[in-house]
């Protein structure tokens, strides 16, 4: 029988803009937590996963961006694989090294998302941003890309349902109500839905406060064969799947349907099994539509879902994104996969604090990132288990 993958351990930053701070000041603020948090150290590791996606925009960095953040730390002489899938990257690398260690290959894997988004001149922020797509269908300076998308899909997405402009803001007032909770969340403050809907429109039936942020951080998790240290509940990796941009996307469901549905048959789950959910939401709209891809919920239900706070904390839910998501915990891209397991993972134990799902046993991550023709280019689903 195939031994498990445990999350051994996991550590992040407060995500926000930190224009002092470097990528390795930022990678090692990470790395601190989760040695400490797994009682090992980094002699103890085998292999190392780094995942980032811009820096070579933002900072210049490129080739050999996780040895130039490992090194000060004294890591070194192992395997470092650098892995770049645009905003699912660092859950790509959660993938990788999960095969490593159910493999045999490594006893224990690092995974390190660090990014620096942030730039003095927000030009070289959106720049970078934008970069992750077909740049011969989309020249730079066409504007961003993944907003027009959204401000057009979702118009016609409310309209199928029978949702408006509210229910995206009460989507997003859920989302920042959860970060107030969150001291890793780059916005702490609570708004209303009222407040949302008068915030900068960006287009089409978006605010500024329906969408996520610029920001810095890094996040770290280490897997393992063994389930942890400190008499915790163990929390193993019980499928993990990674799908791209399919070519004839109108003869099949859309990828993050395809790579559900995957997931939950690997892990032998459904999507009725699953307590606490952290999922891939640049914007409030994006939540929406992956209520029905992931199969939570039915589009009939959708817009009564929202209204009756069903997926909030303290509901029968499944709660979703209990940090505050990437609309107010921030999405410093190659950090957002793995912050969204080390959310999941302090759920599974029970370390949440005020933002606690009582009981979650069960918990889904979903990651995407870039485009490429009409679908999302890269997109991981993570299911998590907490032993009984």
């Amino acid at each position: 029988m195939t031994e498990p993958v445990h999350v051994s351990g996991v550590g992040m930053t407060r995500f926000g803009k930190h224009p002092d701070r470097t990528l390795k000041d930022l990678a090692g603020e990470a790395l601190d937590a989760v040695f400490e948090d797994a009682g090992l150290k980094p002699v103890d590791l085998d292999v190392a996963y780094c995942a980032n996606s811009v820096a070579g925009i933002v900072t210049g960095q490129e080739a050999i961006r996780g040895q130039t953040v490992l090194h000060p730390y004294g890591i070194g002489g192992l395997p470092v694989f650098n892995v770049e899938n645009a905003c699912a990257s660092s859950s790509s690398a959660v993938h990788l090294a999960w095969q490593a260690v159910m493999s045999g290959t490594a006893d224990t894997a690092l995974v390190l998302g660090f990014e620096k988004l942030h730039h003095q001149d927000r030009a070289v922020s959106y720049r970078a941003l934008a970069s992750a797509v077909d740049v011969e269908v989309h020249p730079p300076g066409e504007g961003s890309p993944f907003l027009r998308h959204a401000a057009e899909a979702a118009e016609a997405y409310l309209a199928r349902i029978g949702g408006d402009q509210r229910t995206l803001a009460q989507i997003a007032a859920k989302s920042h109500h959860h970060s107030s909770l969150n001291p890793y969340a780059q916005y702490r403050e609570p708004y209303t839905a009222e407040e949302i809907l008068a915030s900068p429109s960006v287009g089409g039936g978006l605010t500024r406060l329906m969408c996520a942020p610029i920001g810095d951080g890094a996040a770290a998790l280490l897997l393992s064969r063994q389930p942890g240290h400190g008499g915790r509940p163990a929390v193993r990796i019980a499928s993990t799947v990674v799908g791209s941009a399919h070519p004839h996307r109108t003869d099949v469901p859309p990828i993050a349907e395809r790579v559900a549905t995957l997931a939950f048959g690997a892990a032998g789950l459904a999507p009725g099994d699953v307590d606490v959910v952290e999922l891939h939401d640049t914007t409030a709209f994006n939540e929406l539509r992956l209520y029905e891809e992931l199969g939570l919920f039915a589009p009939d239900e959708l817009v009564d879902v929202v209204a009756g706070d069903r997926t909030k904390l303290g509901s029968a839910g499944p709660v979703v994104n209990p940090s505050g998501g990437l609309v107010s915990r921030g999405h410093p891209v190659g950090a957002t996969g793995a912050a969204q397991l080390v959310e999941l993972v302090w759920q599974l134990r029970g370390d949440a604090g005020e933002r606690q799902v009582e009981g979650a046993r069960i918990a889904l991550a979903q990651n995407g990132g870039g485009r490429v023709g009409h679908e999302t280019a890269a997109l991981a689903v993570t299911l998590l288990e907490r032993s009984l």
